[in-house]
């Protein structure tokens, strides 16, 4: 018999979690917003700038298969010390990197955060699933992955504010530069020893019946290549991986090239730019959430999911033919309402993944979701960036659209077998009461018998 309670610990792990993955995205995107700026300074081309942003998406494909490795058999704290880390690492190279001629020096930083990345965006779906209960584990998979789309909420926002471009004075925008980095390297130090501290490998008690099956087969029994091999061989999986790719990879792109798409039209305007990217990106934190608690409630995977893809294709299509008429609070406007769906999608598509490949693990499913989304993030950047340079924003979304399309039917041909679903279906039969791990023991009621047929 093996008891299921929730730990108190859990709250402080998701929020060390979320504020790291924070960083890390902030990283990710203060090169991009300011991309006329930090090609002025560094005296390279937009593209050159562009790479500081997809050297997060290069990073990441090769990687996913060992860091998923690393996750499933050193575990949980060990792969969350790596992503925080090596995210710090990265921000305190950044510092030495404070000279018109360190383009190098700060490509170099950027892909050690890049690394970093690969040991944070798949953890959402393991905290959740192993510390969070079957009423809330949507929720929380929501929040995990709010922590990184704030992040780079606050990455549109803050790096226009804090670096103002003032072309004609280099030193001056050296030193506002400096501002930026050495703040970074500071709060992802300390997030680094926070996460020392609070992380451990699982709860004492597993949080859900679904956790406690899991635990009760033996490691020697777990084949990491076999489950490679299971996941490639679950054909709704294959579906949910093209199709979560071409929609993240779109998010990747639009949010590496808003700060050209809006100066296009709106010259001079790269703190409006910024203030869009925000909108975007909380309008979709705000969606996220709603998302989760939806999923928690209802279970509506596949509908859910396929609703919010279609809603951002709509999104995408009125933002690409309302961009230029000339005024920014319709893209303020039109900005938000694209963010709301699409980077609501994200946690989604985290979940659904989880419940069509259970008792597969959890941070292999999401590695591979993220890869798939990289990679579709590399080609469309380069491609959307080369139709923005040569014919116009439009041309670019309009190619973006086209494939979210694409997404729009694979998502509906993906069918829904909800396996996690109904392994934790038998603990709400029941009413299994979850407590405290430092509550007493309850009674004979809230213990859980694995059954042998399982």
């Amino acid at each position: 018999r093996l008891e299921t309670r929730l730990s108190r610990r859990r709250l402080a792990v998701l929020a060390v979690f979320s504020c790291y993955s924070l960083v890390n995205a902030f990283q990710w995107i203060q090169y991009s917003i300011l991309s006329n700026v930090f090609a002025g300074f560094y005296g390279v081309s937009f593209t050159q700038i562009d790479w500081l942003s997809m050297v997060y998406m290069v990073a990441y494909v090769p990687l996913i298969l060992p860091a998923t490795w690393l996750l499933d058999t050193r575990g949980l704290r060990l792969t969350a010390l790596l992503g925080a880390g090596l995210n710090a690492l990265g921000a305190w190279l950044k510092c030495g990197s404070l000279a018109p001629q360190r383009y190098p020096l700060t490509l170099a930083a950027q892909a050690v955060c890049a690394v970093a990345q690969v040991f944070i965006l798949g953890l959402p779906s393991r905290i959740a699933s192993v510390w969070f209960g079957p009423t809330e584990v949507s929720t929380a998979c929501a929040v995990a992955v709010l922590g990184n789309q704030l992040g780079t909420a606050i990455g549109f926002l803050l790096p226009p504010v804090l670096v103002p471009n003032t072309p004609n004075d280099i030193d001056l925008m050296a030193h506002n530069i400096s501002i930026m980095f050495y703040g970074t390297a500071i709060v992802s130090t300390l997030l680094f020893f926070l996460t020392g501290v609070v992380f451990e490998e699982k709860p004492k008690y597993p949080p859900s019946h679904s956790q406690a099956v899991l635990q009760t087969k033996p490691p020697e029994d777990y084949s990491y290549k076999q489950s490679i091999i299971n996941l490639f061989k679950n054909i709704p999986f294959i579906l949910l991986l093209i199709s979560y790719g071409i929609m993240t990879g779109a998010f990747y792109s639009v949010s590496t090239l808003l700060n050209q798409m809006i100066v296009t039209h709106y010259e001079g305007e790269e703190v409006n730019a910024g203030r869009i990217g925000l909108t975007l990106v909380v309008a979709g934190m705000v969606g996220s959430i709603i998302c989760g608690l939806w999923l928690d409630y209802t279970k509506t995977y596949k509908q859910t999911t396929l609703i919010v893809y279609i809603l951002s294709f709509i999104g995408l299509l009125v933002f690409t033919f309302t961009l230029d008429l000339g005024y920014l609070i319709v893209v303020f406007v039109t900005g938000g309402v694209l963010g709301f769906f699409m980077t609501g999608y994200l946690p989604l598509g985290f979940e659904f993944a989880v419940e069509i490949t259970y008792p597969e693990s959890e941070g292999t499913s999401s590695g591979l979701l993220n890869a798939s989304a990289q990679i579709f993030g590399i080609v469309f950047t380069l491609v959307q960036g080369k139709l923005t340079t040569d014919y116009s924003p439009r041309a670019g979304n309009i190619f973006l659209c086209a494939w979210i399309f694409v997404g729009i039917i694979l998502t509906a041909l993906i069918k829904s077998d909800l396996r996690r679903h109904n392994v934790n279906s038998g603990i709400m039969n029941l009413d299994v009461k979850a407590v405290p791990v430092d509550s007493p023991v309850e009674p004979e009621s809230t213990t859980l018998k694995i059954q042998s047929a399982l």
